[in-house]
C-alpha cells in the first residue's frame, strides 16, 4: 500500500493505494502536500509522485474541484482509495457543523376532512397552520407557523404549504418536556433537526456538513464485475454486507427498492425492475426508470412489463407480474390495479384478479392461500394444478398462480401433460424487447436525477407526489434531506455509485433538488436515485465504510450492487 495527498485552495485529497494481495493489512499512507488541483489527480500524475508498487495500480480520476452543494466557499476534502486497477472509492466530507441549526418539535396538523379517520399531515394550509397554532398558544405553547417552499424539479416542486412548529432545542432529549406539553393539548409532534429541512433557497448558504462515499469504477482498467446479488431467495432481506461478504466483493452499496412489511407482500421482494443473471426476476413499476448492468456497460432505461400465458391454439392470458404476492403491488403501475395504475412510491395497490409467474429464485415456496396453482417442468409442461397456493417451485421449472375471476381463466389453460408458454418480457422505451445475456442484471429505482448532462427530476412521473395528503409524503420523502444512494455514468463512461449519509447531525442528508445536484457536479451525464434512508450503506471488503441511520444499525434489504474481482464471463 501507498499513498500522498494533494491540497488545493478549497481541499484537501489523500490518496491511498492497496495493493488487492494485502487488502487486511492496516493502511500506511505517505503524504504530500503540493498546490495542485483536482485534475492532476491522474495516472500520470500519481506515477510522478510516487515510485509504482510492484503491481498494476491506479490513481484516483479527474473530478470537479469541489460538491455544487451548500455555500461556495466550504472546506471540503476528498479520501481516495484504490481497491482495485480501475475502481476508487472517495471519501468526500464538506462543511462544517453549523450552529443556525437545531431541534424544534413539528406538530401534525389534523386534517380538516369531515372524515374522521382522516390521518393528520406535516403540512397544511395557512388558515389550518394558524388554527393550530391559536389553540397551542391558548393552552400555553408557544408556536409558529413557518411557510414551506420546495425547489421546483422537473415536474414538481414550488409552494408545499405551511408546518407548526414549536421551541429550540440543543438536543433532541431537550424537546421531551414540549412534545408532553403539545400532547396534553391534544396534538402529536415529533423532534426533528432543522438542518434536515432542505427548504428552497436555504441550501446555497448551508455550511453543511456532509458526508458521501463515491464508487468510480473505469471499464477501461476495473477487470472486475458489476453486478447485483438478492442473496439466497427473492423473499427474505440481507444486509448489503452479508451480499458482499457471500460473494467476495470488493465493494458493494444497497440497490433497489423493495418489499418491508408482509401485509405489502413478502419482505425482500423487489418493488420495481429486477434481473439477475439474464433472468426477469420481478416487473416494472409502470415506466420507472432503471439501473441496467450488462458488462461493461452501464445505462439508465426506462423499462415496460409485458407477460403472457398461453397455450397451443388458445388466447393467451396476461400474466401481471412475477415472482410477488397476487393481488399486492407494491409501488403500484401495474394494470387494473386499486386506486392507480400510475406508479405511487412506497404505497401497495390491490388487484382482486391476478395470474403471477413464480421462479425457484422466489424462495423454498410460493404464497399459501385460496386460488390456484399450476406447476410447470423446465420444458413448459404442466405437472399438476392445485386448488390451493403455496408450493415449492419444480427446479428449472415454474409455477403459475391465479386469484379471483383469473382462477377459472387459468384452469381452462392449464390441463396435465399441456405446454404452457409464459412471457415475461422488458420493453425499452421504443417498444423493444430488452436484450440481455448471463451477464445482464438490472436494478429498479427512481425517479431519474440527470438524463444527458441536464437536471431532471421526474418525482411526480415516477410517484414520489399524492395529491391526497397535503403534500406531506413529498415534503418528507422528497423535500427534506434524508440518506441517499444514487447511481450514474459519467461523460467518459465511468460508473458512479454514491451513498450520502444522511438524518445525523454530522451529516445531514441530501435532497432529491440537492442529490441532483451533487450528481452533475460529480460529472454524471445520467443519474439515478436508488433505496436512499435507513438502507443506505456502502461497504468495502466485507465492512461497511459509511454510517447508516437506523438506530439498529445496518438494514437488512432487498438487493445490493457488487463489484467482483476478476472479469465475469
Amino acid at each position: 500500500m501507498w499513498g500522498f495527498q494533494f491540497r488545493s485552495r478549497s481541499a484537501l485529497v489523500s490518496v491511498t493505494m492497496i495493493n488487492p494481495n494485502h487488502r487486511h493489512r492496516r493502511p500506511v499512507i505517505a503524504a504530500l502536500a503540493v498546490s495542485l488541483p483536482f485534475a492532476f489527480l491522474t495516472t500520470a500524475g500519481a506515477s510522478d509522485a510516487v515510485a509504482p508498487a510492484p503491481d498494476r495500480q491506479t490513481a484516483a480520476p479527474s473530478q470537479p474541484s469541489h460538491l455544487d452543494l451548500g455555500a461556495q466557499d466550504l472546506p471540503e476534502t476528498r479520501d481516495v482509495t484504490t481497491l482495485a486497477p480501475g475502481l476508487t472509492r472517495t471519501t468526500i466530507t464538506r462543511g462544517t457543523p453549523n450552529q443556525d441549526f437545531f431541534w424544534t418539535a413539528e406538530v401534525a396538523v389534523p386534517s380538516a376532512s369531515p372524515d374522521p379517520d382522516a390521518p393528520a399531515s406535516a403540512l397544511s394550509t395557512q388558515a389550518q397552520a394558524q388554527a393550530v397554532t391559536d389553540k397551542l398558544d391558548a393552552a400555553g405553547v408557544t408556536a409558529r407557523v413557518e411557510h414551506v417552499q420546495s425547489p421546483q424539479l422537473a415536474d414538481a416542486g414550488g409552494d408545499l404549504g405551511h408546518r407548526v412548529r414549536v421551541g429550540q432545542f440543543g438536543s433532541k432529549a431537550d424537546g421531551s418536556p414540549t412534545l408532553d406539553q403539545i400532547k396534553a393539548a391534544g396534538y402529536k409532534a415529533s423532534v426533528i433537526y432543522t438542518g434536515w429541512d432542505g427548504d428552497a433557497g436555504s441550501s446555497d448558504d448551508d455550511r453543511g456538513p456532509w458526508i458521501l462515499q463515491v464508487l468510480t469504477i473505469d471499464p477501461k482498467d476495473f477487470r472486475g464485475s458489476l453486478t447485483s446479488s438478492f442473496g439466497p431467495s427473492l423473499e427474505n432481506r440481507e444486509t448489503t454486507s452479508q451480499l458482499s461478504a457471500a460473494a467476495g466483493a470488493l465493494a458493494a452499496v444497497n440497490g433497489g427498492f423493495f418489499t418491508m412489511d408482509p401485509a405489502a407482500g413478502a419482505p425482500g421482494d423487489p418493488a420495481g425492475t429486477a434481473v439477475h443473471d439474464g433472468k426477469v426476476l420481478s416487473e416494472p413499476v409502470g415506466d420507472r426508470p432503471s439501473l441496467v448492468l450488462d458488462k461493461n456497460s452501464t445505462s439508465i432505461q426506462r423499462l415496460h412489463w409485458h407477460g403472457t400465458v398461453s397455450a397451443p391454439g388458445s388466447a393467451e392470458l396476461p400474466l401481471d407480474g412475477i415472482d410477488r404476492v397476487p393481488g399486492l403491488i407494491r409501488n403500484c403501475g401495474g394494470t387494473d390495479d386499486t386506486p392507480t395504475n400510475l406508479p405511487l412510491h412506497d404505497f401497495t395497490c390491490t388487484d382482486a384478479d391476478e395470474i403471477v409467474a413464480f421462479t425457484p429464485e422466489f424462495g423454498p415456496t410460493t404464497p399459501a392461500g385460496p386460488g390456484l396453482e399450476v406447476a410447470l417442468d423446465a420444458q413448459g409442461t404442466v405437472t399438476a394444478v392445485n386448488h390451493t397456493r403455496g408450493t415449492a417451485v419444480p427446479a428449472g421449472g415454474r409455477t403459475l398462480q391465479a386469484i379471483g375471476e383469473d382462477t377459472d381463466k387459468l384452469a381452462a389453460l392449464a390441463v396435465p401433460g399441456s405446454k404452457l408458454k409464459v412471457d415475461t418480457d422488458l420493453l425499452n422505451e421504443k417498444g423493444k424487447t430488452l436484450k440481455s445475456s448471463p451477464t445482464t442484471d438490472v436494478v429498479n429505482g427512481g425517479p431519474t436525477l440527470i438524463q444527458n448532462g441536464q437536471l431532471d427530476v421526474t418525482a411526480k412521473r415516477d410517484g414520489m407526489v399524492r395529491t391526497n395528503d397535503s403534500n406531506s409524503f413529498f415534503y418528507g420523502w422528497v423535500h427534506k434531506r434524508n440518506p441517499r444512494t444514487f447511481a450514474g455514468v459519467d461523460a467518459q463512461g465511468r460508473t458512479l455509485l454514491v451513498t450520502a449519509d444522511g438524518r445525523q447531525t454530522t451529516s445531514l442528508g441530501l435532497s432529491l433538488n440537492e442529490e441532483a445536484h451533487v450528481a452533475r457536479s460529480l460529472g454524471m451525464v445520467n443519474a439515478i436515485n436508488l433505496d436512499g434512508g435507513g438502507s443506505t450503506t456502502m461497504v468495502q471488503n466485507g465492512q461497511v465504510v459509511n454510517s447508516p441511520s437506523d438506530a439498529t444499525g445496518e438494514r437488512p434489504v432487498g438487493d445490493a450492487l457488487l463489484l467482483l474481482p476478476g472479469r465475469k464471463d
